[in-house]
């Protein structure tokens, strides 16, 4: 379809076929938490980094659209829950395809929680989520992560390569999940998935190098991008970091070359 394949190219480069995704839905998840307080700065902030694309709940549409600066792709999030509940795992619809396709999307997501007791809602959700999608040619970004009772170890690669292809049978485009520790047990992910595989940023880490060694393995085992936020969004410099890490995944640097980077622009500001 080609509206679907038009759309890809607004969240993707059109030319490496790997995107740069950072998610700020996290407002409804945790509040007005750090690096997100003013969502139009941070919109604008990873634009000028080089971002492909940002993901935001529908009432942030308004609130972040940038009328100047570089061009951007818009992801509109379709669920959600509180840190507040006693089953924050549990992901509702919050949101229709048919209400981001209003808001000028270029794309929509579904957080989907497997291995735990509200699994089978949450699935319910993804299979409605996909058919609508799939009518309006409007491309689907599944988040996917093995959390619940049933679950041991939810970095494990069998558990995340289980959900990887899980999104991809139940029709997402795209499929994010957590990166497992190393290029060849996230290799496993990738092989074992028919659509392109993000990873996820996870929990704020204590050092750049650390976060952009997590991103080229993910490159290396054939990942076609990322979808990190708090990493980015509460870095002390975003920008920095989203073209530090869009260097690695669009220019296949290396993690030294773009420290290199992230180094320079500290010396110029200084």
């Amino acid at each position: 379809m080609i509206g679907k394949a038009i759309r890809m190219e607004r969240i993707m480069n059109r030319n490496t076929g790997r995107t740069v995704i950072v998610p700020m839905d996290h407002g409804v998840s945790s509040g007005p938490i750090s690096g997100i307080a003013d969502i139009k700065q941070a919109m604008t902030q990873v634009a000028e980094g080089g971002a492909n694309a940002v993901v935001v709940h529908k009432g942030t549409v308004p609130r972040g659209h940038r009328r100047k600066g570089p061009d951007m792709g818009l992801i509109v999030h379709l669920s959600g829950s509180t840190s507040l509940s006693p089953e924050p795992y549990t992901k509702t619809l919050v949101c229709t395809v048919e209400e981001a396709i209003q808001l000028g999307a270029d794309a929509v997501s579904i957080h989907v929680n497997i291995g735990n007791g509200k699994e089978k809602e949450m699935l319910n959700d993804f299979g409605m989520v996909a058919h609508s999608a799939a009518q309006w040619g409007m491309p689907l970004l599944a988040m996917i992560y093995p959390r619940g009772g049933n679950i041991k170890d939810e970095f494990d690669a069998g558990a995340v390569g289980h959900a990887a292809r899980l999104g991809a049978e139940l029709g997402a485009d795209l499929v994010k999940v957590s990166y497992t520790g190393t290029p060849e047990s996230f290799r496993h992910v990738v092989d074992g998935c028919h659509v392109p595989v993000v990873i996820a940023g996870g929990p704020k880490m204590d050092s750049d190098r650390s976060l952009l060694e997590m991103v080229k393995g993910a490159m290396e085992a054939g990942a076609s991008g990322i979808s990190i936020g708090r990493n980015v969004f509460q870095h002390a410099n975003p920008t920095r970091m989203v073209n530090a890490m869009s260097m690695i995944v669009q220019e296949n640097w290396s993690v030294e070359k773009a420290l290199d980077l992230m180094r320079a622009d500290l010396r110029r500001a200084a």
